[in-house]
């Protein structure tokens, strides 16, 4: 998948889709998670494809839905537990896993650093304000970023026709005073329609960060909704078992 943002030199950013790996059914073809189920070499050459494509070197976090963030480099291994990473070192590309999930990629105007996020309901709600985007700005701006000179991109997640959930979702989101009830549309029995693309913008620009694309909410960034380009846990997993993850990918030239 191509990204809708202006050319930064020395900027490289890509999405990956379900189609051009070596997994099998359920997962097919390009998995990239090493925690689903699929044949663990399929995946490791899904990997090496990546790899080869983006001409750096994906860092692959142990997702938790939560907070912590990394700082990655050269020598960062793989399966370290975090939601977020970033890095001012060329060839080392942060990288989200998703599948219904938001993956955020963000980069300064100058190319001095990049950074990615994993960005479902709960590391984006936090405690208190302070979900994933929020710990990852705070590394970021101590060491030198600027809301006015940061882009973000937001990419592909379920949809707000398809992401129902329960009041505890909501409740999370629309505490202390917050303005965020325009996200959540009620539905029968207490439940609601919740539109996470839109939630993260509104955290984003609560940071100052206003240099916004990518998903709008609108139908065609909903994972459920195209099976035959992205993979989705709540639509796949209810009718197959299991399901593979996408991931956005953003890095520095060598």
């Amino acid at each position: 998948m191509r990204l809708d943002w202006p050319s930064i030199p020395g900027v490289n950013a890509c999405m990956t889709e379900r189609s051009g790996g070596v997994s099998a059914a359920p997962w097919d073809a390009m998995n990239l998670g090493n925690h689903v189920g699929d044949d663990p070499q399929a995946v490791a050459r899904n990997r090496q494809l990546l790899a080869h494509t983006l001409a750096a070197r994906p860092v692959f976090m142990e997702q938790v839905h939560g907070v912590h963030v990394l700082a990655l480099t050269q020598d960062t291994p793989n399966g370290l537990q975090a939601d977020a990473c970033w890095t001012q070192q060329p060839g080392v590309a942060c990288t989200a896993m998703v599948a219904d999930c938001l993956p955020v990629l963000l980069c300064d105007d100058g190319g001095q650093w990049v950074a990615a996020a994993h960005a479902g309901w709960r590391g984006l709600a936090g405690q208190q304000g302070q979900g994933v985007l929020e710990s990852l700005w705070q590394q970021l701006q101590a060491h030198g970023a600027h809301a006015a000179h940061t882009r973000a991109w937001l990419g592909p997640c379920i949809g707000p026709q398809a992401f129902e959930v329960g009041p505890e979702v909501r409740d999370a989101f629309v505490q202390d005073g917050l303005d965020l009830a325009a996200h959540f549309k009620r539905r029968p029995q207490g439940r609601f329609l919740a539109d996470l693309a839109g939630l993260a913008r509104w955290r984003l620009q609560q940071l100052g960060i206003g240099q916004l694309s990518g998903n709008d909410s609108q139908p065609g960034w909903c994972t459920v909704g195209h099976p035959s380009r992205f993979f989705s846990h709540r639509r796949d997993s209810r009718i197959l078992g299991a399901t593979g993850r996408m991931a956005a990918c953003i890095w520095l030239d060598r």
